[in-house]
């Protein structure tokens, strides 16, 4: 049995549109091109993408992301 892939989440009313998360994960996020807020790009980044996910997900300055790992623990800054 494999584990569940992890999923992100995005609270658009949340995000201050700084783009910390483009610049870092530009595989998976991406700014709308009105409000310049967070769009994802994947719900489950591939494999090769969730180290990056991660990490944008731990610069986003208002804490709008969130990487659920499927086992109920989320990745995001308190």
């Amino acid at each position: 049995m494999t584990a569940p892939s992890p999923r992100l989440t995005a609270d658009r009313g949340r995000c201050i549109g700084a783009g910390m998360c483009a610049m870092t994960a530009p595989d998976v996020f991406d700014q709308d091109p009105e409000e310049g807020l967070v769009l994802l790009l994947h719900t489950e980044p591939p494999a090769a993408h969730r180290a990056a996910a991660r990490l944008a997900v731990g610069v986003c300055p208002s804490g709008a992301l969130a990487l659920h790992d499927g086992g109920g623990a989320d990745d995001r800054p308190s």
